[in-house]
């Protein structure tokens, strides 16, 4: 009952919150209005036609799917309990098709996407209010900044794990955030509870929350039983399990498509030798065979050209090895461009050409504004970012959060991993910027300059809301 205490609504965060229910609502109707009909008919294959007919961005309707037709399908080293968690709405969604004939999944996995957009806001305005101690004027305004952010609003209808993850940290951020203002610990459970919701979802979150922790109990997280029970045990059992979840469900299907693979081409070099004895005019069996293997080197390389420059080839980037882990890392993507365009740009401003496209089908990994206003506008939320961090330097929770942010940017613009779409990625560090932001507010002395501050941080949420807002939903209304 304590938890579920958290959330109980108050009343300075009814209407604000309500709006904000109500702007996501119409978004996933249009998203759902945009795919119902194909999505919604009865088919035998529903893998085929979600990946196929889903585009928004690079975002995967592997959740669809889940929820279709339930299956461990996600990548268990990086969303270890993921299709456990979905397991409850694919029963509640086969009942529907039961009832309808329909498959509902849009509407089903709309309603948890609804739940975590909306807690989303209310704990990052509990973080602004109760731990910031900021006014309710500006807790409102720089919650409705960080919902103004262009994948802000489109993590939190597409049907993939990023609004889940987002939730979680941001929830994890508040309850660690309550502890350091009431100088208390997070206990055992507590942490091992934060920690399987949150790595259960992306397992490299899951970093996050011991990193708030040591943040809250300091030298205390340190100790033996702490780091036994609360860190070490619980992280050897969700790599255990998912390395069961590879050996159960994943390796059967893998290991069966590798033996379809190698026996269609098995067959078909087969097909293809016949054919060059039935043209070939070589007599010599020798000479036959070698001519043979010249042919199909040949035409190896000639495959491997035209596969090299496809997109979903062609954008990847060089990764540091081809094993397990290094073949999700890149070295070659430019890290300078990548931050301007993507990192703080396309996270924040939608991009208008190759809008809401797919680096690994067609976008380039690398788009710039037409108009100037848009980097005009990234430098200001970059400084406001910057003076921030300034102003809270001294702030314990500040640097907890920007620790998670550093996390981050150590994946992505270190090892590279999943640089060429990093934007998809913003719901996991985005909020930083707000927060940072709220330390400003907090620190400016004199009236002038939080006027100041504050018209400029409004006149950004009413461009961020107007400019994205009329690109997404011309987008899902096409």
């Amino acid at each position: 009952m304590r938890y579920l205490r958290l959330f109980r609504i108050k009343r300075e965060e009814l209407w604000a919150s309500l709006l904000s229910m109500l702007l996501f609502v119409v978004l996933h109707a249009l998203l759902i209005s945009k795919y119902f009909e194909k999505f919604s008919s009865p088919e035998e294959h529903y893998w085929d036609v979600f990946i196929k007919h889903f585009r928004v961005s690079g975002f995967d309707p592997i959740t669809y799917a889940v929820t279709t037709e339930w299956g461990v399908f996600y990548n268990v080293y990086r969303h270890p309990l993921l299709a456990f968690f979905v397991y409850p709405f694919y029963l509640i969604n086969q009942a529907l098709i039961s009832l309808t004939g329909y498959n509902l999944v849009q509407i089903v996995i709309a309603l948890p996407l609804l739940f975590c957009s909306y807690y989303s806001f209310i704990f990052l305005y509990r973080i602004f209010r109760e731990v910031i101690a900021l006014s309710r004027f500006d807790s409102t305004m720089l919650t409705a900044l960080f919902f103004s952010f262009g994948y802000v609003m489109v993590t939190f209808i597409v049907p993939d794990h990023f609004a889940v993850s987002m939730f979680m940290i941001i929830t994890t951020l508040y309850l660690c955030g309550k502890a350091i203002q009431r100088e208390r610990h997070l206990d055992r459970i507590q942490t091992v509870l934060l920690f399987l919701f949150t790595a259960g979802v992306t397992l490299s979150n899951g970093v996050k929350v011991f990193i708030d922790a040591l943040f809250v109990n300091g030298k205390r997280f340190f100790r033996p039983t702490y780091m036994v029970f609360a860190v070490i045990l619980p992280s050897i059992l969700l790599w255990g399990f998912a390395r069961w979840e590879w050996g159960y469900y994943v390796y059967p299907r893998y290991k069966a498509r590798m033996e379809k693979n190698a026996e269609t081409k098995k067959i078909n070099r087969e097909r293809t030798y016949q054919a060059f004895l039935d043209t070939t005019s070589i007599k010599d069996t020798a000479v036959q065979n070698a001519a043979f293997e010249r042919v199909m080197q040949a035409k190896t390389d000639r495959q491997k050209r035209i596969d090299q420059s496809k997109p979903w080839n062609k954008h990847k980037g060089k990764p540091i090895g081809n094993g397990e882990f290094e073949q999700w890392t890149d070295v070659t993507t430019s890290r300078t461009e990548s931050f301007v365009e993507n990192l703080f740009g396309e996270s924040i401003q939608l991009h208008r050409d190759h809008l809401l496209e797919d680096t690994l089908r067609k976008r380039p990994v690398i788009v710039r504004y037409s108009w100037s206003i848009n980097y005009i506008v990234e430098a200001l939320i970059l400084i406001i970012f910057i003076a921030g961090i300034w102003a809270g330097r001294r702030s314990r929770f500040l640097w907890m959060a920007l620790s998670g942010f550093a996390f981050d940017m150590f994946l992505h613009m270190g090892l590279g991993f999943g640089l060429n779409e990093v934007y998809i990625m913003s719901g996991d560090w985005l909020f930083v910027v707000p927060i940072a932001t709220g330390f400003l507010f907090r620190h400016l002395h004199g009236r002038r300059s939080l006027l100041f501050c504050r018209g400029l941080v409004i006149l950004l949420v009413l461009w961020l809301y107007v400019y994205n807002l009329n690109l997404l939903i011309g987008y899902l209304a096409s």
